[in-house]
């Protein structure tokens, strides 16, 4: 059974995620969420982007927005990207 993808740029618009030195992670998890869309494209992967600009998905429009695609069967693979900040020497995640 042939997989489809489902590539969630976490954040956007009113919602930035973590951000340092410049970078702010909704910006780059678009980033990266195009970069794999592309590549499956290549590889003749069925995939969708959850976002495509830098817009606002609320608590309800993400899960929604996801299941708009495919639907929620077994054949569906969702991979959210998110880039999280540590803290200090304990390398512990801050911003889940």
């Amino acid at each position: 059974m042939a997989k489809k993808i489902v590539i969630d740029a976490g954040h956007g618009g009113s919602d930035p995620g973590t951000s340092s030195n410049g970078i702010v992670e909704k910006d780059y998890t678009l980033k990266i969420s195009k970069y794999l869309k592309n590549r499956f494209d290549d590889l003749g992967i069925e995939s969708s982007l959850t976002r495509t600009n830098d817009e606002t998905l609320g608590p309800k429009d993400r899960p929604n927005r996801v299941q708009s695609f495919y639907g929620k069967g077994n054949d569906v693979i969702v991979l959210s990207n998110h880039i999280n900040a540590g803290g200090g020497d304990s390398h512990c995640v801050t911003n889940v």
